[in-house]
């Protein structure tokens, strides 16, 4: 197979099955639905709800994070599910209890839905560098030892350890993709650049307040993720870790003070630590991608400079479409540092 035809699902996978994407109305899982309806898949979404949603695929309200696997694995066989991508987890605005809930325990009830089936569906689990943890000023491979810190960061390696282990003894069949920091259009307000774009484009009165922002960290676009969930779809490749970043380190400064200058904006954004805080250390990540290259064909082709001004571009039809008091609410105080899903 060419590494184009990779890219597209290749003769094994454009338009030759069903594809079932959880998290289908979050920002990652959105993309992937579209890259896969552009290939020729038939797309079936899953979400908790189907509220204020148009796409032009099928969405199915059903809450993974709760339902039995049983349930699970009846609307798999309803979908003739030939792959699943797991693009639902909690990050913004979660307990540790329902991060644990949501990207641990759901992916060991998905395992257990598809092992009984009579054609148990190929799994893609999107996991995140923050299953590394802090790693050294050296690039991130798929052999970097795991030692995350975070809630997040733990939740996260737990459900890609739940797919591995399960296709290591033969109970399922899958790969992870470790996926770096996330951009692009429709990136979460709660993220950093979601919440600098948002206050950019809305022109809000008080400044941005942020911790200082040391760190190096390596970004992707959200449509070169979903590109990736595509080629891993279409590869016969199982019980692997892929990573899937921008394979370099970027400044989270110079990366704000560029979304500013793409906006042409002059709010005032200020870094500044927490009061008694200490002072946040200077993280660095550079994501190793060239497995991911080998195995799938598959590279990022969007620069970061074209996936900020998407970011900007979506923050200002969202704008506009909020009511104005809405709009020019003040964006609170925070210390965001990352941008992962």
């Amino acid at each position: 197979m060419s590494v184009n035809d990779r890219r597209t699902g290749g003769t094994e996978g454009g338009g030759a099955g069903s594809v079932v994407v959880l998290g289908a109305t979050g920002f990652v899982g959105r993309h992937i639905c579209e890259v896969f309806d552009a290939a020729g898949w038939t797309v079936t979404g899953v979400a908790r709800s189907t509220r204020s949603t148009s796409t032009p695929h099928h969405i199915r309200p059903l809450d993974v994070v709760s339902a039995e696997p049983e349930r699970i694995a009846e609307l798999l066989a309803e979908c003739g599910a030939r792959v699943v991508v797991n693009a639902a987890g909690a990050v913004w605005q979660a307990t540790e209890d329902d991060m644990t809930r949501a990207n641990a325990d759901l992916v060991e009830r998905l395992v257990a839905a598809t092992a009984p089936l009579q054609a148990p569906p190929r799994l893609i689990q999107l996991g995140s560098v923050h299953e590394y943890g802090p790693v050294p000023r050296t690039g991130i491979t798929e052999d970097t030892p795991t030692a995350p810190v975070t809630p997040y960061g733990r939740s996260k390696l737990a459900g890609a350890r739940a797919l591995l282990d399960a296709a290591a003894s033969g109970r399922a069949r899958g790969l992870v993709l470790r996926v770096s920091n996330v951009s692009g259009p429709g990136t979460h307000r709660a993220s950093l650049l979601g919440m600098v774009a948002h206050h950019l484009v809305t022109s809000a009165p008080e400044p941005l307040r942020l911790a200082p922002l040391l760190a190096h960290r390596d970004f992707v676009d959200v449509r070169d993720v979903a590109d990736a969930a595509l080629a891993a779809a279409g590869s016969d490749i199982s019980g692997q870790v892929l990573n899937i970043g921008g394979g370099q380190a970027t400044s989270v400064r110079s990366l704000v003070a560029r979304l500013t200058e793409l906006a042409g904006a002059t709010a005032e954004i200020i870094e500044a630590p927490s009061a008694g805080g200490r002072p946040p250390e200077a993280e660095w990540q550079r994501m190793d991608i060239g497995r991911a290259k080998r195995l799938l064909g598959w590279s990022p082709r969007r620069s970061l400079d074209d996936s900020l001004r998407d970011l900007l571009a979506h923050a200002r039809l969202a704008a506009h479409r909020e009511p104005l008091s809405s709009a020019l609410q003040v964006v609170p105080t925070t210390m965001a540092v990352s941008d992962h899903r």
